[in-house]
């Protein structure tokens, strides 16, 4: 879901960096010293997951794992994903400088709303965390494909077909990426349940 360069208006784009901004400025708050390896492979693991993509109009589809970047790190994602973004940027010319912002927007803020709706319930036992795990992987691609066409519409109304085909074409992604969340986070209960939010000792 990288949107490229030149796509965008201005007032979007600037929008896109001042949110952007404010989320990773909360994220890095929050992210503590021991958290910096973990968040350092989820980084890494979006970054490669998103390598490869099939192009759809001024958008992309590809694998993303920002609901399971979200469940583990909270606002922890907006940093993590704005790092992969400038590495996906500079080296493969994926997305652009100028569209940073709104990227990581498209793709951090889901994942930090999902967090919110089902990170204490991934914590909990398999009948609730399973499912929720499946819901956080499945509706961060959403979300994130919603922000695209809202990125695309609030820049040319004339975009606004272009953006029902975003979100069409992210159906079989967000299925992927729920079955890949809930497939990580039934491993990391039995290997590492600390990880997930909502854990009880």
């Amino acid at each position: 879901m990288h949107i490229s360069e030149g796509v965008l208006s201005g007032p979007v784009l600037i929008s896109g960096i001042v949110m952007a901004a404010a989320g990773t400025g909360i994220g890095l708050k929050k992210l503590n010293y021991d958290g910096i390896p973990r968040a350092a492979i989820l980084s890494a693991a979006f970054f490669v997951s998103s390598l490869i993509h099939v192009p759809v109009g001024p958008s992309s589809v590809h694998l993303i794992l920002n609901g399971l970047v979200g469940l583990i790190l909270g606002w922890g994602a907006f940093p993590v994903i704005l790092v992969a973004l400038v590495l996906q940027a500079v080296f493969f010319q994926f997305g652009g400088i100028t569209t940073l912002g709104v990227n990581t927007l498209i793709m951090g803020a889901p994942a930090v709303f999902c967090y919110f709706i089902f990170g204490r319930l991934a914590g909990k036992g398999p009948r609730l965390a399973l499912p929720a795990a499946f819901a956080c992987g499945a509706l961060s691609v959403f979300f994130g494909a919603v922000m695209v066409g809202l990125a695309l519409t609030f820049t040319e109304g004339n975009f606004l077909t272009v953006s029902y085909l975003v979100v069409i074409a992210q159906v079989p992604v967000m299925i992927i990426e729920g079955f890949i969340t809930l497939f990580c986070v039934a491993f990391l209960k039995k290997v590492k349940p600390g990880m997930l939010p909502g854990h009880s000792l």
